[in-house]
């Protein structure tokens, strides 16, 4: 199921991970993100942005190509409800392997924001390595930026990574959790870092006239992770499709019990660097 949402100068669709017309099966979140001033997707139409992509824990793998594992948010059964005009959650109850349990709720603001409350439980002891991985992606519909930016301790950094699986993923600069991995896990983005370090909890890009900047409420356990070319190949402009994407990693878990964070997305007509702090400045005194 999906809904159309609009508030101040943004309209969105959030929706399960069913399929539905060109939208394919298995990507859930926002099946699009449009502007006032720019009616294009900003992600990629068949797929979508803030998608929960995988759980992981380094060593539970598929034994054959069919990704239920891999992709497990995906194929297992999600729960999409309307809580009002401008407010949607959607719900997955425990999956059939990693027996994980989550919450998004997505709440449009006005002029050009939509906040996100994400909530887990895991309800049995199967994360084999003692950690949780969250993942999520959002394929971003043929930039002609690829770039993530966010600021490092000495100003701000710029991360477009060589190729898929190369230097994907930033740490914070007081992130020292090594994720363990088992003999012979398949390649990914989650397993490769980058030596950029961020240190504010936020990164943007561009897209047309647009900046789109994700910001969270937290450095503990989020990542940020890009892909030069995660959401495939778009032939009309003959160019690849990047990922712009992140990580939520919970190094130790108790069941039942509830683990959270909180995230603003922004999408506004370009702006400069300054006028992102200032977003950021801005969110941060409004959670207090």
């Amino acid at each position: 199921m999906h809904e159309t949402f609009s508030a101040g100068d943004i309209t969105a669709v959030i929706g399960d991970n069913s399929a539905y017309e060109k939208h394919r099966a298995g990507y859930n979140g926002l099946w699009s993100l449009t502007h006032k001033k720019e009616p294009a997707n900003l992600f990629v139409p068949e797929v979508a942005g803030f998608n929960l992509e995988h759980i992981f824990d380094g060593a539970t793998l598929d034994i054959d190509d069919s990704g239920t594992i891999f992709f497990e948010p995906r194929k297992a059964p999600m729960e999409f409800k309307k809580l009002s005009d401008h407010e949607a959650e959607l719900h997955q109850p425990p999956t059939p392997t990693f027996h994980l349990e989550s919450w998004t709720k997505f709440t449009l603001v006005a002029p050009h924001y939509i906040d996100i409350a994400f909530r887990c439980r895991a309800t049995q002891h199967v994360f084999v390595n003692g950690y949780i991985g969250l993942f999520w992606a959002s394929y971003i519909n043929a930039p002609e930026d690829k770039s993530m930016y966010f600021r490092g301790k000495q100003g701000w950094l710029q991360h477009c990574s060589p190729a898929h699986n190369n230097q994907s993923t930033v740490l914070h600069e007081d992130d020292r959790y090594e994720l363990r991995f088992a003999a012979g896990h398949r390649d990914c983005l989650y397993k490769n870092t980058t030596p950029l370090k961020y240190d504010l909890p936020l990164f943007y890009g561009l897209f047309q006239g647009q900046t789109y900047i994700t910001m969270f409420d937290r450095v503990s356990g989020i990542r940020l992770t890009q892909s030069p070319s995660g959401g495939g190949f778009n032939q009309e402009k003959k160019t690849t499709l990047p990922a712009w994407d992140f990580q939520y990693i919970i190094p130790r878990y108790e069941i039942l019990t509830d683990y959270a964070f909180r995230c603003r997305l922004v999408y506004r007509p370009r702006c400069s660097r300054d006028e992102v702090l200032k977003e950021y400045e801005g969110w941060k005194k409004e959670l207090g």
